[in-house]
């Protein structure tokens, strides 16, 4: 698989069975970080109730972008990861071994 053809389709595009955030993948691991990364931020927007926009707003994000990581519909970017770890003040990313 060539890096292009890595993201051809979403992270919830290998969704096996189940429901995203926590459905069972197929054997991609770039797919399970990032339902690792939405899972994370999902729990610590729900533990500070933050909603979208808010959290956009203080981490200069679109919400958009936001809504795309927590659906699995999108790559999040380094740059996305890292400026919402910078507004939580909390670890997101999930390291190697989600």
């Amino acid at each position: 698989m060539t890096a292009k053809d890595a993201r051809a389709q979403s992270p919830r595009g290998f969704v096996r069975s189940g429901q995203w955030p926590h459905a069972d993948l197929a054997d991609h691991h770039g797919a399970r970080v990032a339902q690792t990364l939405a899972r994370h931020l999902a729990a610590e927007m729900h533990r500070r109730e933050l909603s979208a926009n808010r959290l956009a707003a203080a981490a200069g994000l679109n919400r958009q972008t936001i809504a795309n990581v927590l659906a699995g519909t999108g790559w999040p970017d380094l740059l996305t990861i890292a400026s919402l770890e910078l507004a939580l003040d909390t670890d997101l990313w999930p390291g190697r071994a989600p």
